[in-house]
């Protein structure tokens, strides 16, 4: 996947530019983003580095908001290995300020069909929190179906003795032929 570029109605996907780290900082460097994501906030150095790095791989797209030019959130989209099983995981992270207004549903909607038509994706997986309810219904209302759920799969976070706080799993996934 080289190159992407998805207009929708309020949204442009498209591969980070350089100067996409103001507006990633702008919500990566908040203490609330990383209640069911691994990480800490970053500094303005830190948000320079990572742009940089995403601006060199497709794993990591942006999402502009067209009526404020502001990189509002980012999806990720990792191409999973094999390459023949034609698998894609999906993520997003959006900006706190632009949550609950559609426009994550709109952008991982987008990018689904996307997937389906140009890459001839087989399949687009998804993992959440359970707690995460915002997350698994923008999964849901793009037409993406619970497969699973994994007990205990995975921590973010230590206690203060260093003991891992796991947290449990749902698996989504959605077909080409479902669409």
């Amino acid at each position: 996947m080289t190159g992407i570029s998805i207009n929708t109605e309020n949204l442009l996907i498209r591969n980070h530019v350089e100067s996409d780290w103001k507006d990633l900082h702008a919500y990566l460097s908040l203490e609330e983003i990383y209640t069911f994501e691994p990480g800490v906030p970053i500094s303005m150095d830190e948000s320079k580095t990572m742009i940089a790095e995403r601006c060199k791989s497709n794993d990591f797209i942006a999402v502009v908001h067209k009526k404020t030019g502001r990189m509002i959130g980012h999806l990720y989209f990792h191409h999973a290995q094999p390459d023949q099983f034609m698998t894609w995981e999906l993520g997003y992270i959006f900006n706190p300020e632009f949550q609950n207004q559609g426009y994550c549903t709109e952008a991982a909607a987008a990018l689904l069909q996307y997937a389906f038509k140009e890459l001839k994706a087989h399949k687009v997986v998804s993992f959440c929190n359970p707690q995460n309810a915002a997350s698994w219904k923008v999964l849901e209302k793009i037409g993406m179906e619970q497969e699973g759920f994994f007990k205990k799969k995975a921590f973010f976070r230590k206690d203060e003795k260093g003991n891992p706080l796991w947290h449990d799993c749902y698996a989504y996934g959605i077909l080409s032929d479902s669409n």
